[in-house]
């Protein structure tokens, strides 16, 4: 067994408070937040399971935590309501506080309005 393999192995959990495992070595009946979203599931109000560790040494480890799947809920379904919530959402963030129009793609934090508004002489260079 490798050093950095043993590091990440607690199945216990005496070392790190919750059971441990290696990267990609999780048992099965545990999935990430993700694995469980891949699957139309969610938590659901679940704790955290277990973990599993990836040895970084310059900045510590990379940790995924792990859910049960046979406490996981379906996914709520999408309402009328927040369908057009989100879609206000999405149309503010394509929208330019500058000029007003729509950009047609989100508008980047960085420049904080449409690059035409943002580059204005890069329109006369171009033709």
């Amino acid at each position: 067994m490798s050093y950095a393999y043993g590091k990440c192995f607690d199945p216990t959990g005496a070392r790190h408070g919750i059971p441990t495992f290696p990267w990609r070595c999780a048992p099965d009946g545990y999935a990430t937040y993700r694995q469980l979203r891949a699957r139309n599931l969610r938590p659901g109000g679940q704790q955290i399971a277990a973990q599993v560790l990836r040895p970084r040494h310059p900045r510590g480890p990379l940790v995924a935590y792990l859910y049960r799947e046979d406490l996981a809920k379906p996914v709520r379904p999408m309402t009328p309501a927040k369908r057009a919530a989100l879609a206000k959402a999405n149309t503010a963030r394509r929208t330019c506080p500058n000029c007003r129009t729509d950009a047609g793609y989100v508008i980047p934090t960085s420049l904080g309005m449409c690059v035409p508004c943002a580059y204005p002489d890069d329109e006369q260079r171009a033709a």
